[in-house]
């Protein structure tokens, strides 16, 4: 008599879908971070080197793209503002963001006072337009880069803030809060081990969003002229003062504009893509 054929216990792993827009994010991000990380590897100047006589001047003449309105190298004026411009954005959005999560959860677990006084400043602070929030704070305090970060960090923290306060109030609305509660857990602890871990998918995606609103946060001021300051550089700056070559045909003011488009598109993409995996794990969970 044969005997019984072996039962093998097949173990289902399911591996993370990686979209092809989610790649082609990656892609375009890690070329932007290397270029800001190595700037030597295109950039055969400095910044502020005028190469040229000649506004604008062609391809060749000036560098791989040309030269800006002065006849500095346009590449290499654009890898040195790469760097000040994604340095600048993540600076702004970690502040940003660390300060509304904080507040967010203690207003969500804390009493109720402290709840109500905490979101009444958000609700002032939201009702102003970011824009003007920042022209009014830069116009009195100066241009300097310390004052532009907090400036915009703070601007950054009111949003963060409304996605944190709503995310903890749900949490905390949760069985296994409670019990820490029961538990004798203090504020901080029922944050930093319950409320953080749990929130951890909708925050990643919103840091995402924050990030790629600082970029052009700090494009527009520096497009205001209330940004970085010349011959320093970022992507705005050189928008700004390359604008009228738009009149004599010159890529000069597309190359940064292009860059600006370039990031936003790529976070999108990680964001979308993030958004539709955590959707599927909610699915597959719950099947």
């Amino acid at each position: 008599m044969n005997a019984p054929p072996l039962l093998r216990s097949r173990i289902r792993v399911r591996l993370p879908h990686v979209p092809a827009s989610a790649w082609i994010g990656i892609a375009i991000l890690a070329f932007w971070i290397v270029l800001a990380t190595f700037p030597s590897l295109l950039a055969g100047h400095r910044e502020a080197d005028v190469l040229t006589n000649e506004s604008f001047a062609s391809p060749g003449a000036a560098g791989l793209l040309g030269g800006d309105y002065l006849g500095r190298d346009l590449l290499s004026r654009l890898v040195h503002a790469t760097r000040r411009t994604l340095g600048l954005a993540v600076l702004i959005t970690l502040l940003g963001f660390v300060a509304g999560v904080f507040l967010g959860f203690l207003a969500a677990t804390a009493r109720r006072w402290i709840g109500v006084l905490l979101s009444s400043i958000n609700d002032v602070l939201l009702a102003f337009p970011s824009l003007i929030l920042a022209l009014i704070a830069i116009a009195s305090l100066g241009t300097s880069l310390s004052v532009l970060i907090f400036t915009v960090a703070i601007i950054e923290a009111t949003r963060v803030f409304r996605v944190a306060r709503a995310l903890g109030m749900d949490i905390t609305a949760m069985d296994y809060v409670e019990v820490a509660r029961a538990r004798g857990e203090g504020t901080w602890w029922i944050m930093r081990r319950e409320m953080l871990p749990n929130a951890i998918p909708p925050l990643a995606a919103e840091f995402g969003v924050r990030f790629t609103y600082s970029i052009l946060f700090i494009s527009a001021l520096g497009f205001l002229g209330l940004g970085v300051q010349p011959p320093d550089a970022d992507w705005g700056v050189m928008v700004r003062e390359n604008l009228q070559g738009l009149l004599f045909g010159s890529i000069a003011p597309l190359v940064p504009a292009a860059a600006i488009a370039s990031v936003t598109i790529a976070v999108n993409l990680l964001v979308d893509a993030q958004l539709r995996r955590a959707m599927s794990d909610i699915r597959y969970g719950l099947s």
